[in-house]
């Protein structure tokens, strides 16, 4: 992409939070900005008062496809498809389109993180941000996360680090982003329906590594074989992650390993670049084995960001679920409720099941993402005592692994969470992990989370 200047043309694509941020950043930078959106001014009027005073042009209501073929370059929200008519017509005239934290970087010096994978991305975003802080350094924290990058280009005060969580959805349309350090956390099918196959869904995330040197850092899980080949031969040094004990890492890794393995309850950090050291999880508060890969992951970040072993340690102890990720709820007549509505690939769904010893009552279930849901079905023989299936994909969900637990499909959410405390004896778990999106019942997953702890709370 060219370098940014004052009175090039630039169309935004989708005024969300993102495209509300990078609307301000380069309306700022001098650069012609101009907004289009499907949506209508009532139902963005919380984003267009937030641009009251900066100055830019607005086409609400429809595209206008002329106006996508006179920029200079476009400027795409994650939740905007690039199959759009418009997008295409704009593309075959060769008019570069990117993605929000694309265009700020090019206004960022300090050091990049950036997180990437399918699964746990925000929790080992915020461990990260946590450690470098406790640690006596600054970091601001943004990206998919929640806090667009942008706003980071625009504050004055900045910080040691810059840590970004991507997704896929951004790294398609990114072409010279660069973070000094990338962590691959893990792979695994999601986003079908959005990006077509696997394929491409692991290209877009592959693309955070494009631009990086020898002189910069990877981290990533030395159990994920894809992930494994798909890094190999690259220039950045290495660093790996495994729950397996070092011994069960693969005899032609175990050669190169640098990085940190699970073992005796604790993180055991081994590498030629640190003295070796142990980590105590005693007392933990993040729960299962996905959990230890993040607590891992964020650890090596934050000894290449120079910060001590005490303050790592102190993090991993104290560091709390964030919500909607495996998030107690609370404890009602001897029944555990485990809201886990972030969850929203197999994948995610596996993980969850695998952190509980207790019989598990499950509710699954919301709009398909295009997934093959076989893959869950030994997990739910061994762990899962009801299965609850809701949503739109519950009878594709009840086909595949229907018959390897008692299930029952139900009509509305609230049923669903009401049939679930009914089935639970004492010491049950009853875990909300859908597996699938929520749009099909609710505006996001937060929205779902929420509307599943109200409900346990008026037990």
């Amino acid at each position: 992409m060219l370098p940014i200047k004052k009175k090039m043309r630039a169309l935004v694509v989708g005024l969300g939070r993102s495209g509300t941020s990078v609307t301000k950043l380069l309306s700022k930078k001098g650069v012609e900005v101009t907004v289009t959106d499907e949506r209508n001014k009532t139902d963005l009027k919380e984003f267009l008062d937030q641009l009251e005073g900066y100055d830019y042009q607005s086409e609400l209501g429809k595209h206008v496809l002329k106006t996508f073929t006179e920029q200079d370059f476009i400027v795409v929200s994650p939740g905007v498809p690039l199959d759009i008519k418009p997008l295409q017509q704009a593309a075959k005239s060769n008019i570069p389109i990117v993605s929000e934290i694309e265009v700020a970087a090019q206004f960022i010096t300090e050091p990049i993180i950036a997180v990437t994978g399918t699964n746990g991305k925000t929790t080992t975003s915020h461990l990260i941000a946590e450690m470098i802080r406790a640690g006596g350094k600054t970091a601001f924290l943004g990206g998919n996360v929640g806090t667009p990058l942008s706003d980071y280009a625009l504050q004055k005060e900045k910080c040691d680090y810059v840590v970004c969580e991507v997704s896929s959805f951004q790294l398609e349309s990114c072409y010279d982003f660069k973070p000094q350090i990338a962590v691959f956390l893990n792979i695994a099918p999601d986003h079908l329906d959005r990006h077509g196959t696997f394929e491409n869904y692991l290209a877009a995330k592959l693309r955070l590594k494009n631009n990086m040197t020898e002189e910069d850092y990877i981290i990533t899980n030395v159990r994920d074989s894809k992930l494994m080949s798909a890094l190999s031969g690259i220039s950045p040094k290495m660093l790996y992650f495994t729950t397996d004990g070092f011994a069960k890492v693969a005899p032609h890794y175990q050669e190169k390993f640098q990085g940190c393995y699970y073992e005796n309850a604790g993180i055991q950090l081994k590498t030629e670049r640190w003295k070796e050291h142990s980590y105590p999880l005693q007392g933990t508060l993040l729960r299962g084995l996905h959990n230890r890969e993040n607590q891992m992951a964020a650890t090596l970040v934050a000894k290449l960001a120079g910060i001590s072993n005490e303050a790592i340690q102190k993090v991993l102890i104290q560091f709390k679920p964030l919500p909607h990720r495996m998030e107690f709820v609370a404890k009602k007549n001897q029944v555990f409720f485990y809201n886990d509505s972030k969850g929203t690939n197999v994948a995610s769904l596996l993980r969850s099941l695998e952190s509980f010893r207790e019989p598990v009552i499950l509710i699954a279930g919301g709009k398909d993402k295009g997934e093959d849901y076989a893959p869950l079905a030994e997990a739910v023989r061994k762990h899962v005592k009801n299965l609850i299936l809701v949503g739109e994909a519950k009878e594709k969900i009840n086909r595949s692994i229907g018959d390897f637990s008692e299930t029952f499909l139900v009509g509305t959410f609230e049923e669903a969470i009401y049939v679930a405390y009914q089935k639970s004896r004492s010491g049950d778990v009853v875990l909300l992990s859908p597996g699938c999106a929520s749009h099909d019942m609710f505006k996001n997953y937060e929205e779902r989370g929420n509307y599943f702890k109200k409900i346990v709370m008026s037990f």
